[in-house]
């Protein structure tokens, strides 16, 4: 199975001068708890969560509308192709720690994004009889690898 076949296409993101306030309020309107952060291209440059814009805001005595995604945001971002195997998606998520992955083309431009909420969704489908090679404990052992370091 390829990341292709269950990330989701229609994303949301912020631009690296969006303010906290915005970005947060898109994450709330949108139900989601991250955004990949684009540029002008569409070129991933960095992500932010929710937990990202508290602890910014956390330790500066500022409004979320005076503050930039940019001074929030973590610029080291682990990524994905939509060719690349679930497996492989798997490994990286582990290995960078993170639940969602933006999933990118050869030059860098969004495309859409994975998370551990689709993987689980996918593999559940049929307890990895439907889908033998995304069985429900390579997510666990991925959760298990995020969470145990």
């Amino acid at each position: 199975m390829k990341v292709g076949d269950i990330m989701v296409k229609a994303v949301k993101t912020c631009h690296p001068d969006t303010s906290l306030a915005v970005a947060a309020d898109t994450m709330w309107i949108h139900n989601c708890g991250a955004l990949p952060v684009v540029n002008d291209k569409y070129e991933v440059v960095g992500f932010i969560t929710d937990r990202d814009i508290c602890i910014t805001l956390g330790y500066r005595n500022q409004p979320a509308s005076e503050v930039a995604v940019r001074d929030g945001m973590a610029t080291k971002v682990h990524s994905c192709a939509p060719d690349d195997d679930i497996q492989r998606a798997l490994k990286t998520m582990e290995k960078g720690r993170v639940r969602r992955l933006p999933v990118v083309n050869r030059e860098g431009k969004l495309m859409g994004i994975l998370s551990m909420d689709d993987i689980v969704l996918s593999a559940g489908k049929g307890n990895g009889k439907k889908n033998p090679e995304l069985a429900c404990e390579d997510v666990v052992e991925t959760y298990k690898g995020i969470w145990m370091q």
